[in-house]
């Protein structure tokens, strides 16, 4: 992990960071979905689990397929980076940890694909974040997080806004100036 030194790993609770990756994110407030560049897409349901940084998720490709069910951890460097860990489960692994006290956040995933080298998605949120639509563009490197331009179809970014992070929309609802 080049870029996260090994103190902050174990501040974030990795006390070995070969057990984890990095994700660089950039998200923006979007109108709509570009439907014409959309590849595939999937139903998410998440559990974010009261108390921990765990996110029980459940993702169904919306054209049949299996489904995928998967136990993550996430730990903010800062709004834009994260440590990640996670692991794949089976029905029956999913049906016990489904049990967990938690919030549940739904949406779709729609996947763009590759744009300019950064991984590109649309998420449509449903229940109480209805009327929400974030778009997020995952990178390799910082330089090329930082270097990437706002997509067309987006009109405001949000990626320093922690308010617009799964574990707050979960819990705190839409922001009082999401509309804006």
């Amino acid at each position: 992990m080049p870029e996260i030194d090994q103190a902050t790993a174990a501040a974030l609770g990795w006390p070995k960071s070969k057990y984890a990756w990095i994700e660089r994110e950039r998200r923006w407030l979007c109108r709509a979905v570009p439907f014409d560049r959309v590849a595939r897409s999937e139903a998410y349901e998440d559990l974010y689990v009261t108390g921990t940084q765990l996110r029980l998720r459940r993702a169904v490709p919306t054209d049949g397929g299996p489904e995928m069910l998967r136990l993550g951890r996430k730990a903010d460097v800062n709004p834009a980076v994260r440590l990640l860990t996670s692991i794949y489960l089976s029905p029956e692994e999913y049906r016990l940890l489904s049990a967990l006290p938690g919030r549940m956040l739904r949406k779709t995933r729609h996947y763009l694909g590759k744009i300019d080298g950064a991984d590109v998605s649309v998420d449509v949120f449903e229940g109480a974040l209805a009327g929400l639509i974030m778009g997020e563009a995952e990178f390799e490197t910082v330089e090329a997080m930082e270097a990437w331009p706002t997509p067309d179809f987006a009109y405001r970014e949000v990626t320093d806004d922690v308010r617009y992070t799964g574990g707050r929309l979960v819990t705190e609802g839409l922001p009082e100036d999401f509309a804006s």
